[in-house]
């Protein structure tokens, strides 16, 4: 079986990268393709996983119809030369379109409710939509869900081991307390109903943060000069490790909210918009707590309270119970494709 995985943002890499090798050394063929976002190419070249730059982020940060365009000409050259069986992308917005027009199947992975606009015209145009079965949204077209979360894709047990020795190129001991905050840019498409925290905010946040042991911030825009000091520093593909061993999350991230979440570590997860992901981690396990930027104090409120009740004995407590409700999603991902499309090419073939 050919297999055309497009890489859009970071996270995409992370989501992709265990299925990528193992559908390899399970004897298919597999080709990746890639916009430069962020981080992106970088992750995939620290993973060891050769790609194809087909486009790259716009200042604004935004995917827009020029940019669309683009990415969706250079994923029908590799098409051509590659002859996939079948494609797959998180959102999926060039996969879906290149699909329709060379009649090859695309699956879209998606976890993000509020990408209205997108998902309207993407989900009837791929082969099938899968998504968490805690996903709100509306799905026109094929609809498949598993019991897990995007991120259990590469941090379930099956496919993650934390490393303490990996602390080390971030500075820290495990032994040392430390949190993790997160402040997002807000540029992408659905963000733009987004209320970003105020340096006021962010400000009261890490020192609360600092009362309890050191802070690393992890930003997509510039920090301020006074709060630059913290920013993390290492390798971006070990940040994992370094958030296995922190004992809070606190950001505008939902990713690294769940992150945090299936790793143990408690997360207070401040936006307008949440998901349907870190409601499920909220309302069964307690490990996600999720405010409006207008209800800040509330938010405050919620990072005393883990801390008052021990929050590394507390997340790794729901942890245990998360895992065993939930699926290892590579596996997941990896039995469905054989099932779906090598049965269907050696059909063809």
């Amino acid at each position: 079986m050919r297999v055309l995985i497009d890489v859009m943002h970071p996270a995409h890499v992370h989501f992709f990268r265990n299925f990528h090798n193992e559908m390899q050394a399970r004897g298919h063929d597999v080709v990746i393709t890639a916009r430069a976002k962020d981080r992106s190419l970088e992750l995939l070249e620290a993973y060891g996983l050769p790609y194809r730059h087909l486009s790259t982020q716009t200042a604004s940060g935004r995917v827009g119809v020029t940019d669309l365009v683009q990415h969706t000409r250079g994923v029908l050259k590799v098409m051509r030369e590659f002859r996939p069986d079948v494609l797959t992308a998180i959102g999926g917005p060039a996969i879906a379109l290149a699909g329709k027009l060379r009649r090859t199947p695309a699956v879209v992975f998606y976890d993000t409710e509020f990408a209205v606009h997108t998902n309207t015209w993407v989900y009837p145009l791929a082969r099938s939509v899968v998504t968490p079965d805690c996903y709100h949204g509306r799905v026109r077209g094929r609809h498949l869900t598993y019991a897990g979360y995007h991120e259990l894709a590469y941090l379930h047990p099956a496919r993650f081991t934390p490393d303490e020795r990996k602390l080390d190129a971030f500075g820290v001991r495990p032994d040392e307390p430390f949190s993790i905050v997160r402040f997002v840019s807000w540029q992408a498409l659905h963000d733009r109903h987004e209320v970003a925290l105020t340096l006021e905010q962010k400000h009261d946040l890490v020192q609360r943060l600092a009362d309890r042991g050191r802070v690393f911030i992890s930003s997509e825009a510039p920090l301020p000069p006074s709060l630059a000091e913290l920013a993390i520093t290492g390798p971006v593909a070990d940040i994992h490790h370094l958030m296995a061993y922190s004992q809070l999350f606190v950001g505008e991230s939902a990713t690294m909210a769940s992150e945090s979440a299936v790793l143990g570590v408690p997360g207070v997860f401040v936006a307008k918009t949440g998901r349907g992901y870190t409601d499920d981690e909220e309302r069964r396990y307690g490990l996600v707590r999720h405010f409006l930027p207008e209800a800040f104090d509330q938010a405050v409120e919620a990072v005393d309270g883990f801390f008052e009740r021990g929050p590394r004995a507390f997340g790794a407590e729901a942890r245990q119970r998360l895992l065993a409700e939930k699926v290892d999603v590579t596996g997941w991902m990896i039995d469905y494709f054989e099932t779906e499309f090598a049965t269907r090419h050696m059909s063809v073939g």
